[in-house]
C-alpha cells in the first residue's frame, strides 16, 4: 500500500462521510444539547483497544479447555481445545500455547472469561463489530458514535496536537468495507470526533505529510480554499452550522498536526532497533508500537486491529488450528511488550488496555446453545483432514477479553465458562453495555451521559441503562 493511498484515504474518510450525511439530510441539524451528572474521578487518561477482528476462539486462546491432538478419524465433538495449556504469571491459571508472553504479564491485568455477545439473528461480523464498538445494534435511525468518538467528545485530546481518536490497521477496500465504515465514525457528534485513520503503521508518518510534490504553502492555500467553500460555497448550504463547524475543526486539527514536531510520534524509524524488532511481527505488531509511542505523546483513544477481512486472520472458517498458530505469533510478543514498555515508562497506571473480539468460536455450536442460528460452516462429525481441526463456527455465549492498567485489578480472573461443550458462560456474565460503561467509568465519564437528537436522548449505552462492572476495578 502506498503512502499516497494513506493520505487520500485519510482526507476522504475525514470529510466525505460527513458530507454524505449532510447531503442526505441525516438527523444532524442543530447543535445538540448534552447532559450528564457531575464528573467522576478518573483512573485512566488513555484507552488502547487491541481489536482481534474476526472472532477469536476463547478455548484456543485465553480460556483453554481439555486438549485433544489431531488424529485422523477423531470425533469432532470431543475437541474442545486444539492447543496445549501453558502456565501464566498466576497460579493455576492457564492460557493456550503460543500466548506465553502475554501470560507472563497477566499479573498486571485481568482476564475476563465470561463476555456474552449480543443476539442479532444470523451472525454477520460487521453487525457484531458495529454492536461492540458503538454499543448499539444496527440498523439505527441515528448514526451511532464509535466509543472512541464519545470519549473524544467528552474529554478532548490529552495533547492538543495529537488526534484524540486514532485508528490503526483497518483498510476499507476489502470485503464488507462499507459496513465497517458505518461504525468508524463519530456519527451525530460531528466529524472532528471521528478517527484519524492509519491503515498501515509502517507508513504512519506519511499519513500526516502533504502529498508528494505539494509544499506547505500550497497545502495552506488548499486548506484556506476549503474553509471558504464551507463558509460561502456550495458546501455552505449543506447541513447545520454545528456540523459544518465540526468539519472545519477536523481539518484544522489535521493541519495543526502536520506542522507540529509531535508528528514524529508516528515515525517508527525513531524507535531503537532492539525494541522495534520485538514489535515487528507484521502490521498489527507495528500498530502496537505506534500505540505505545502515541500514548507517551498524549493520545486519548487508540485502536489497533488485526484487521477484519472475510475468511482471513481470526475469521477461521477452516484450518482453525494452523491459522491460530500464525495469529498468535503476530500478537503475543507485541502485546506483552506494549504492556511492559508502558509499565516501565510509568504510563500503564493511567492507560486502560483492552483486548477483545466480536465473539468467540466453537467446533460444533453456531450462536449459543439455547439460541442456535443458521450454520455457516460444514463441520464433519468425524475429522480426517487437518483443515477441519479448529474452531470454525461462530459462538456468542462465552468469549474472552483482557484488561490491563487504568485502575483495573492486577492478577485477577473474572467470570467462568463451562469445562465441557458447550463451553458457555456459567459465572458472572458480562455484556457490551457493562464493558462500555466500565471503560467510561475508568475515564471519569458518568453513566447518564447523553445528547438530545431528534428530540430524544441518545445515551452512551442504550436507554442509559448500562452500568460499570465495579468488580473489575482495584
Amino acid at each position: 500500500m502506498s503512502s499516497h493511498w494513506n493520505r487520500r484515504e485519510f482526507l476522504k474518510n475525514s470529510s466525505t462521510a460527513t458530507l454524505a450525511a449532510l447531503a442526505a439530510g441525516a438527523p444532524l441539524a442543530g447543535l445538540l444539547s448534552g447532559c450528564n451528572s457531575s464528573k467522576l474521578t478518573a483512573t485512566a487518561d488513555t484507552v488502547i483497544l487491541l481489536w482481534m477482528a474476526g472472532g477469536m476462539a476463547h478455548t484456543d486462546t485465553f480460556d483453554p479447555k481439555r486438549y485433544t491432538p489431531f488424529t485422523k478419524g477423531m470425533m469432532a465433538n470431543d475437541v474442545l481445545s486444539t492447543f496445549k495449556s501453558v502456565p501464566t504469571a498466576l497460579d493455576d491459571i492457564y492460557f493456550s500455547e503460543g500466548l506465553e508472553s502475554i501470560g507472563k504479564v497477566l499479573n498486571k491485568g485481568t482476564a475476563i472469561r465470561s463476555y456474552v455477545a449480543g443476539d442479532m439473528g444470523h451472525i454477520l461480523h460487521s453487525r457484531h463489530q458495529y454492536h461492540w464498538h458503538t454499543c448499539y445494534k444496527p440498523p439505527q435511525s441515528v448514526a451511532a458514535p464509535h466509543i472512541g468518538s464519545w470519549i473524544s467528545k467528552q474529554l478532548g485530546p490529552v495533547n492538543s496536537v495529537i488526534p484524540a481518536f486514532i485508528d490503526i490497521g483497518q483498510r476499507f477496500s476489502l470485503g464488507e468495507g462499507e459496513e465497517l465504515k458505518a461504525f468508524h465514525t463519530a456519527g451525530f457528534l460531528g466529524n472532528e470526533y471521528g478517527p484519524f485513520l492509519i491503515p498501515d503503521p509502517s507508513e504512519g508518518l506519511e499519513s500526516v505529510k502533504p502529498p508528494v510534490g505539494m509544499d506547505i504553502s500550497r497545502f495552506e492555500k488548499r486548506n484556506q480554499l476549503y474553509n471558504e467553500l464551507m463558509n460561502q460555497g456550495p458546501l455552505g448550504e449543506l447541513g447545520s452550522d454545528y456540523q459544518k463547524e465540526s468539519m472545519k475543526r477536523s481539518m484544522e486539527q489535521a493541519y495543526m498536526l502536520l506542522k507540529s514536531p509531535e508528528a514524529t510520534a508516528f515515525d517508527l524509524s525513531k524507535e531503537p532497533k532492539e525494541n522495534y524488532d520485538i514489535y515487528n511481527t507484521g502490521k498489527f505488531g507495528l500498530g502496537c508500537l505506534m500505540a505505545k509511542r502515541l500514548t507517551q505523546k498524549g493520545a486519548r483513544f487508540i485502536t489497533v486491529t488485526t484487521e477484519y477481512e472475510p475468511f482471513k486472520n481470526w475469521d477461521t472458517h477452516d484450518n482453525g488450528h494452523t491459522r491460530l498458530a500464525d495469529m498468535k505469533k503476530q500478537i503475543d510478543g507485541p502485546i506483552a511488550q506494549l504492556i511492559k514498555d508502558l509499565d516501565q515508562s510509568g504510563h500503564l497506571d493511567r492507560t486502560l488496555i483492552i483486548l477483545a473480539s466480536e465473539f468467540s468460536r466453537d467446533m460444533m455450536v453456531e450462536g449459543r446453545p439455547d439460541l442456535k442460528v443458521q450454520e455457516q460452516v460444514n463441520q464433519p462429525d468425524i475429522i480426517d483432514d487437518i483443515k477441519n481441526y479448529g474452531m470454525h463456527r461462530h459462538f456468542t455465549d462465552g468469549c474472552s477479553m483482557l484488561m490491563f492498567g487504568g485502575g483495573i485489578k492486577k492478577g485477577y480472573v473474572y467470570g467462568k465458562t463451562a469445562d465441557e461443550r458447550p463451553c458457555k458462560t456459567i459465572e458472572k456474565p458480562i455484556r457490551i453495555e457493562q464493558i462500555h460503561q466500565t471503560i467510561y467509568r475508568a475515564l471519569g465519564i458518568p453513566e447518564d451521559t447523553h445528547y438530545v437528537i431528534e428530540k430524544r436522548p441518545f445515551y452512551t449505552t442504550p436507554d442509559g441503562l448500562g452500568r460499570a462492572e465495579m468488580d473489575l476495578f482495584a
